[in-house]
């Protein structure tokens, strides 16, 4: 652990060449991982007092007490250890983008005849993969119309020469119906399929101009051949085409392939929008939201995403167009170009049609982040029915948001313990669950016990000045009730929404209130209190068993030095028995049971003290 003067002299020894750093806590923890050109520059310029101030960076530069860096031999090697590290780790300060697994691909398979399909996780075995689709409409009717216009197997056997040659896979619908072309039996040669599938990825990568040319001169063919049914089935081929064309957006007039790239932030949220130029046409919008970026810039957010995306596309076009310049421009290129085996070319449109095409994605962006915005103001208004229930039949006059229940176990007053949960919006909060070991000594009472474990929580949010439930719920009939109230009366908190909830006929009390409340069986009011009283029996059962096994485990070998709970387990697993063990001799404890001298002979002599 090293403190902030020690961290500043750990920085004189870092190299002045490119790599990557990591900020660690005090637990080992990489809370950052980044990139530099110069590593000591980057890395010193964290802890300057000159550095931009803004809070969630201080809060970082606090927990920093341990620095980690790896040297590289360019940037592009820094720039991909950077994202191999962010995407293992997942630290939680580097800007955290929505993970690409939930985003599905289109998969073209490394096999002797491809199979097509939609997919959400990436095999490295070679295959073919288009995408990642952030919007499933469009990719469902992009793979419908290749399947209009493609005649590819939709069979998911593996095909082996062995196979075709014996013919061991029947012929299927799709062949009949001329969806398939039969090369389960060797009816369509590896060549032919293997063309096919490259016009598919033509076809995925928006190249439709090309695909619409060479059905329309295979149509003719047909017909000038007589062959006026097969003419027929290509015309309907080159219709789907067409239609599906006839949906993308011109755009560019030089068919150029581009990216169009903009990001636009707000507070600790982003939007990065994607669109896709192939041919000249629009033939894809992607959005993707990223948080944790209030204290980056919009550069530094667009040089993340970039890395990002790029890392989970093959479809890499010649002209990306930003926004704005990003600071490792040069570097970015060099990676973009080695991925996609052809020169790439970063740049910012300052006039014309491509400035506001550009616009365009940066006005998609806004509108996006700020629906964005909406569902999370609607999510956190947003409250449950069960929750609006419970508020209407007992009649409260706040809607019980957040209810915390208490549960005691205990078997005839042995290891007593109790259980807090914590419900919110309906919900359980895990992180909030709380156990106690009750201290009092009058058990079995376990009036008494609640009256303990009430005064210990509430007394001690009332001191840390933390908020309250807005229902607590006590697992019991009306005795628990008066208890829990009692010592909330003496907290001074009288006015503080308490119910208890018995087990027996699932009835719910009131203070104040003899009878037990008419809440209907079917309300879901009464199915929420049954699953948090549930859950806080639960919790309170499994702490209970842990204690009385931790209790039970304990033998007599616990009190001999030199005898810990590895060794104890030891010597029961050799010997089966503590009755075994004290009839052993010193040479049998040493040589059988594996132990020291010394340590057999204390347990000798434990076991069989000397007598004067």
């Amino acid at each position: 652990m090293q403190t902030t003067v020690e961290i500043k002299e750990t920085i004189k020894n870092i190299p002045l060449k490119p790599g990557c750093y990591l900020f660690k806590d005090k637990k080992g923890i990489i809370l950052y991982v980044g990139k530099a050109s110069v590593l000591r520059h980057r890395v010193r310029s964290y802890f300057q007092a000159s550095r931009p101030a803004h809070p969630k960076l201080e809060a970082l530069i606090k927990k920093v007490v341990e620095l980690e860096w790896i040297v590289t031999d360019s940037e592009v090697e820094a720039l991909i250890l950077e994202n191999n590290l962010i995407k293992k780790h997942q630290p939680r300060y580097n800007i955290s983008l929505k993970d690409d697994k939930t985003y599905p691909y289109i998969r073209i398979t490394n096999e002797d005849f491809p199979q097509i399909f939609v997919t959400r996780k990436r095999v490295r075995d070679g295959s073919q993969y288009f995408g990642p689709y952030t919007d499933v409409k469009n990719m469902r009717y992009a793979l419908k119309t290749l399947r209009s216009v493609f005649p590819v197997r939709s069979c998911k056997f593996k095909f082996t020469s062995e196979m075709i040659e014996k013919r061991k896979v029947d012929l299927c619908l799709d062949y009949y119906i001329k969806k398939c072309k039969g090369p389960c039996q060797g009816l369509q040669s590896k060549e032919e399929y293997a063309a096919m599938i490259k016009k598919v990825g033509r076809f995925l990568t928006g190249k439709t101009e090309e695909l619409v040319g060479e059905l329309k001169a295979e149509m003719q063919q047909r017909a000038q051949e007589m062959n006026y049914e097969e003419a027929a089935r290509v015309r309907d081929r080159l219709s789907a085409l067409e239609n599906y064309r006839n949906t993308q957006k011109i755009v560019q007039k030089d068919f150029k392939d581009r990216d169009l790239i903009s990001v636009v932030k707000e507070d600790s949220d982003a939007c990065a929008v994607v669109f896709r130029i192939r041919d000249g046409k629009i033939t894809g919008r992607m959005h993707y939201y990223m948080n944790g970026v209030e204290w980056k810039e919009t550069s530094e957010i667009l040089e993340t995403f970039l890395q990002r995306y790029y890392f989970q596309t093959d479809d890499i076009p010649r002209e990306i167009m930003l926004q704005e310049n990003i600071e490792q421009q040069t570097s970015v290129e060099t990676w973009l170009g080695d991925r996609a085996h052809k020169k790439v070319t970063l740049f910012v449109p300052k006039i014309g049609e491509k400035k506001k095409l550009v616009s365009m994605t940066q006005t998609n962006a806004r509108y996006l982040l700020k629906e964005l915005k909406l569902q999370k103001l609607k999510a956190q208004n947003y409250v449950p029915h069960s929750v609006q229930a419970l508020q209407r039949d007992l009649k409260l006059a706040v809607k019980p948001r957040r209810m915390e229940c208490f549960d005691i176990s205990n078997i005839q007053g042995t290891d007593p313990v109790a259980s807090m949960v914590s419900f919110f919006d309906g919900k359980p909060k895990k992180s909030e669950y709380r156990k106690y070991k009750i201290q009092i000594k009058e058990t079995p009472d376990d009036f008494a016990m609640m009256r303990e474990v009430i005064k210990r929580r509430y007394s001690r949010l009332l001191r840390e000045g933390k908020s309250l439930p807005d229902l607590i719920v006590v697992d019991g009939g009306k005795g628990q009730l008066s208890s829990a109230k009692q010592i909330l009366n003496e907290l001074g908190l009288p006015k503080q929404p308490v119910i208890g909830l018995a087990k027996r006929m699932e009835e719910v009390f009131l203070p104040g209130f003899s009878d037990a409340q008419m809440i209907p069986k079917t309300s879901a009011s009464i199915k929420l209190l049954q699953q948090i009283r549930d859950e806080a029996h639960r919790f309170a059962i499994t702490f209970h068993r842990e204690r009385r096994k931790k209790r039970t485990l304990k033998s007599e070998l616990d009190s001999i030095s030199g005898v810990g709970p590895k060794r104890r387990v030891q010597l029961l697993k050799i010997f089966g028995s503590v009755q075994k063990i004290k009839s052993c001799t010193v040479d049998e404890l040493q040589k059988t049971g594996k132990l020291p001298l010394n340590i057999a002979e204390k347990i000798f002599l434990y076991f069989n003290p000397m007598t004067e």
